[in-house]
């Protein structure tokens, strides 16, 4: 039986979880306020978007024009994103009325027919044979209604349609483009049916199984074969993901394992094929450069081609273009990408562009830009002037810790340790230095206990912690409050939501860098993050980002490494604004050496926690961020003592 004293600590530990941690409520019963201190905006989020983007597609002077808004989601995304998005039939039908298209030739059409497309556009005097549609699909897409198609399902569209008057020429020119289309797809489907037969039924259960692993630790991805949808988001899901579980009826993958191939549809084929030729090229974060993309045989071919040209830029033996389009071939190249990818990361920064709006990601290969340099000195210098650290760049700074890392498990100023004030300072610099409205950076609380758990190898322990075991110190400007009605109260709430968030993150990706123990496979977890990323109009699906507005983001995720084991995505730097103008490159590049240091400050309190300093982040809980962030003529007391 548990005695009083035991009985009395459960008591206060639950009474704990009853009390609001959020900053403007601390010490309050949680569940008790008479409603929410902030509602979502009217006119946030995707839907809204799509709502106006549509409106003012609408009212365009011709339908060029507004398939041109469209295009782009009215400047939300690159137009490029959208011509790969489209059916085959959509396709055709933009290219023979607008002559538009993602491909780089023209060997898809007859030349015939691309002058026709042409003819059509300068002939708009000539009476029209066929009236068409042109709308706006719910996910986003482009949809049109060509010859001999019916209308467009209204349930599936935004708003109504545009009429769309077809020529004689762009009928013929789009008959022929279906024709050689048709002809193409054919002759890749039986490609892929051949290939996949050449596994064995063990193969291809092993290709099912690594695409469903993929599914499941793996951000969230919308992909297309034709008018198909697979995805592992939300409420429509059909492949593992958060909704569904690995096995799950509703999984399409999970369904394939027990159907014989000869019975697998021509969608699930090319499905299953591009997401191997992505895997195979970089890792299971590759698809995500798929998003919102048609995932074909052809559009992964195209990828894999500018990836090869990109990889080639960089000084190092070339990679040969794939001899066809067969996946034969394609799987050739991609498996050459994916070495020559590990000879590139080593070379120069890689990082991944984010359009939000279509969740799409693009992986560049960054230029050392000037920009770059100057912010390194301007955060150097502050960081130089606060800490006791002497240089003028972050890599002077952080030799001059390594020399004498013994302060960072020390108390400095009004922290319990070093590292602490150095996450604080640096956090607050990036903050002003590249004018953002939040920064941030997170990482673990408790070092020594993590070394004692990986000494044991207790594997189920770590993942058994729970978000507490993180931390995540947010910093945002005063200017920033605009955002929230002028409220710093808001603005601190908003702080502290980011910083759990963030800690649920680092909860997330922790796991990913250990054995694959049962505890360990069983535990909901991400593949960490190696690359930075830079994100545009991400305020669009996350409910998160939606209610705390971050549109513009940078993210620079850092290894860190802990008792002789690499924890990839260990730490990570984050700066966002909530409107005015985009991150560029140079702050990219400039803020992934700031989170370097920290995660370079962070290895050195490892090491100092390994020969047994008692090194523990206490800092940026919820009373520190209203404290921070509200300003400390608002703090309140907190009487059952919010544990740090």
């Amino acid at each position: 039986m548990s005695g009083p004293a035991e009985r009395e600590n459960r008591r206060a530990a639950n009474a704990r979880k009853r009390i609001s941690r959020r900053p403007s409520r601390l010490g309050t019963p949680a569940g008790t306020a008479p409603g929410p201190d902030r509602t979502r905006e009217a006119g946030a989020g995707f839907p809204a978007l799509l709502e106006r983007v549509w409106e003012r597609a609408r009212t365009a002077a011709d339908p060029r024009s507004c398939v041109q808004i469209l295009l782009s989601l009215d400047g939300h995304v690159p137009p490029d994103v959208q011509l790969r998005a489209l059916s085959t039939s959509d396709e055709a039908a933009l290219r023979a009325l607008w002559a538009l298209t993602w491909r780089e030739d023209a060997t898809d059409v007859p030349d015939t027919a691309l002058e026709s497309a042409v003819d059509h556009i300068e002939a708009a005097a000539e009476e029209p044979v066929f009236t068409g549609e042109l709308a706006l699909a719910t996910s986003g897409r482009i949809v049109l209604r060509g010859p001999a198609q019916g209308p467009l399902d209204r349930r599936d569209l935004v708003g109504g349609v545009v009429r769309v008057p077809w020529s004689l020429q762009a009928a013929r020119a789009y008959h022929a483009t279906m024709g050689r289309a048709a002809d193409r797809t054919a002759r890749t489907v039986a490609d892929c049916r051949a290939w996949l037969e050449r596994q064995g039924e063990k193969g291809r259960d092993e290709l099912l199984e690594q695409a469903k692993e993929a599914a499941l630790r793996t951000a969230p991805f919308v992909l297309y074969q034709e008018h198909r949808q697979y995805t592992n988001f939300r409420e429509q899901n059909s492949l593992t993901g958060k909704t569904l579980w690995p096995g799950h009826p509703d999984c399409v993958l999970s369904s394939l394992q027990q159907l014989p191939l000869e019975l697998w549809s021509d969608h699930d084929v090319q499905l299953v094929a591009g997401l191997t030729l992505l895997i195979r090229s970089a890792g299971f974060g590759r698809i995500e450069e798929a998003n919102g993309t048609q995932l074909s045989i052809e559009h992964v071919a195209a990828m894999l081609e500018r990836i090869r040209r990109s990889y080639n830029s960089v000084p190092g033996e070339p990679v040969a273009p794939a001899a066809t389009h067969g996946m034969e071939d394609l799987k050739t190249l991609a498996e050459a990408l994916g070495t020559r990818r590990r000879q590139v990361i080593r070379q120069v920064p890689l990082y991944r562009e984010i359009h939000g709006t279509l969740m799409h990601k693009v992986e560049r290969i960054a230029a050392d830009t000037q920009g770059a340099r100057r912010r390194d000195e301007e955060v150097s210098r502050r960081l130089a002037q606060r800490l006791p650290l002497s240089g003028t760049t972050l890599d002077e700074l952080g030799h001059s810790a390594a020399a004498r890392p013994q302060w960072l498990a020390q108390p400095h100023g009004p922290y319990g340790t070093g590292l602490e004030a150095l996450v604080h300072e640096s956090v607050a610099a990036v903050a002003d230095v590249f004018t953002t409205d939040f920064a941030m950076s997170r990482g673990m609380r408790d070092l020594p206990a993590l070394i004692d758990a990986l000494r044991t190898e207790s594997w189920a322990e770590i993942c058994g912690w729970d978000i507490t075991h993180y931390f995540c110190c947010v910093v945002p400007r005063p200017q920033a409050a605009a955002h929230f009605g002028g409220s710093r109260q808001a603005m601190a709430d908003a702080a502290w939501a980011m910083s759990s968030r963030m800690q649920y993150n680092s909860w997330h990706f922790v796991p990913g860098n250990l054995p694959r123990h049962p505890a360990v496979v069983a535990r909901d977890h991400f593949v960490p993050p190696t690359i930075p990323d830079i994100a545009f109009f991400s305020d669009q699906h996350h409910h998160g980002h939606v209610s705390n507005k971050v549109r513009f983001s940078i993210r620079s995720p850092q290894a860190v490494e802990v008792a002789g084991r690499t924890f990839n995505g260990f730490v990570d730097l984050r700066l966002l604004r909530c409107a005015g103008t985009p991150f560029e490159e140079a702050d990219l590049l400039a803020a992934h050496r700031v989170s370097r240091f920290v995660a370079r400050a962070t290895g050195l309190a490892a090491e100092l926690a390994l020969a047994g300093a008692p090194l523990k982040v206490t800092a940026f809980d919820a009373a520190w961020h209203w404290h921070t962030a509200a300003g400390p003529d608002a703090t309140r007391p907190d009487p059952l003592g919010t544990p740090r």
